[in-house]
């Protein structure tokens, strides 16, 4: 009797999506350093060789982790710097942000920032990947302040560089509180201030 092709080989692909979903899960409540190898076999319902397996190691994983993030949980960004003005940008940034940290039944806070925390020099380059996917969102958002600056939708002497830093700084203070406990409400009386404090209408 043959056997099915299923049976045979790598698992199937959806099986693989579920493992990195689990990891997420784990990485983001604990932190890259925080989590250890039995943390995700655990979770992920696999054994260690499995692990090495499909995803090569736990870095490798972490960063498959990563993507899935940026992918899925924090697409937000991408949708919300498609608004017609800047002011309407960031606004956007802040309700997906409180959404994502502190609204459902995902880990609190941000995996980009909870991921680093106490993170010692042997796990350097986990920390710098983190940086700089922090940096390329800033990035983007910078880009969109240039376009609504060039548009006159942001005044002539504000400068897109510095709103970037500052939507980035208010979005991860907002991912520390929510790591801390507070809630949407708390959150979005933050929200409310920094908009306050944004250029435009």
């Amino acid at each position: 009797m043959k056997k099915n092709a299923t049976s045979l080989g790598r698992p199937r692909e959806y099986d693989i999506e579920l493992a990195v979903e689990k990891a997420m899960a784990v990485f983001w409540s604990k932190g890259y350093e925080g989590t250890s190898l039995l943390d995700l076999t655990t979770a992920m319902k696999i054994s260690r060789p499995s692990l090495y397996a499909a995803f090569g190691n736990k870095e490798q994983l972490f960063l498959r982790v990563l993507d899935k993030y940026r992918a899925e949980p924090a697409s937000y960004l991408a949708r919300s710097l498609e608004e017609p003005t800047a002011r309407a940008a960031f606004e956007s940034l802040l309700e997906g942000a409180i959404r994502l940290q502190a609204g459902g039944t995902l880990p609190l806070g941000c995996l980009y920032v909870q991921g680093a925390l106490a993170t010692n020099e042997a796990f350097d380059a986990i920390r710098q990947e983190l940086v700089s996917r922090r940096f390329a969102g800033e990035e983007a958002i910078r880009t969109r302040f240039e376009k609504a600056k060039s548009d006159g939708d942001l005044p002539t002497d504000s400068s897109p560089t510095d709103l970037a830093k500052f939507t980035v700084t208010v979005l991860h203070g907002l991912a520390v509180q929510a790591a801390s406990g507070d809630n949407i409400d708390e959150l979005r009386q933050v929200a409310r201030i920094a908009l306050n404090a944004f250029p435009g209408k």
